[in-house]
């Protein structure tokens, strides 16, 4: 990108840094933004500068806040016998984009993965438990993630949990609607066949 105008190229560096952004992409959103008004420059600028100074972690559950205390925690139309793990706060928006769960959730920081360095002792597990026996949980929805990690904390977290008493479940995984199954891989068949269900 040498023979582009040093701020131009500046900001194709700094998209590039972005998940899933490659160079072409990078260039097309730094284009985009060069003909966009100064007006939307500068509210894209503006949230981007509000989010790094203005979002924290929620003191209960982990996930994203304002406040010490996030909507959701605060939020007594939910049901507070239903905590769902998750591993990511990002993972909090996209299982409430659904609008199917109504209960509480716990952001686990990351899942546990020797490979990069993340044991027990990295993620809110202790703050976990802690929770389950203080707010009389019934049931913890393990959410994480259906790869190599998600599944060994998920089978780590569920023996760790057992013996307090609530119930442990685990989310269903399977064939994605309108999807057909012969480009569906063997492991999601075998789970679609193992969590089948009476109609």
């Amino acid at each position: 990108m040498d023979s582009l105008a040093g701020p131009l190229g500046a900001l194709i560096g700094e998209l590039e840094k972005l998940p899933t952004v490659g160079p072409k992409t990078a260039a097309r959103l730094a284009f985009y933004l060069l003909s966009a008004s100064r007006e939307d420059a500068q509210a894209l600028a503006e949230a981007i500068v509000a989010v790094k100074d203005k979002i924290r972690f929620c003191k209960r559950c982990f996930g994203l806040s304002e406040g010490e205390v996030c909507s959701i925690c605060d939020d007594p139309r939910r049901d507070a016998h239903m905590l769902c793990v998750v591993g990511e706060a990002k993972d909090v928006y996209a299982i409430e984009r659904a609008m199917t769960y109504n209960g509480l959730y716990h952001v686990l920081g990351g899942l546990i993965s020797p490979m990069e360095g993340i044991g027990v002792g990295q993620l809110k597990v202790k703050e976990l438990v802690d929770r389950i026996g203080a707010e009389g949980i019934k049931e913890v929805i393990i959410a994480t993630n259906p790869n190599a990690e998600g599944e060994s904390t998920a089978l780590y977290l569920s023996r760790l949990l057992a013996p307090l008493g609530a119930k442990v479940t685990r989310l269903a995984y399977g064939l994605p609607i309108g999807g057909e199954l012969d480009y569906a891989d063997e492991t999601t068949l075998a789970r679609a066949l193992e969590g089948r269900r009476a109609i």
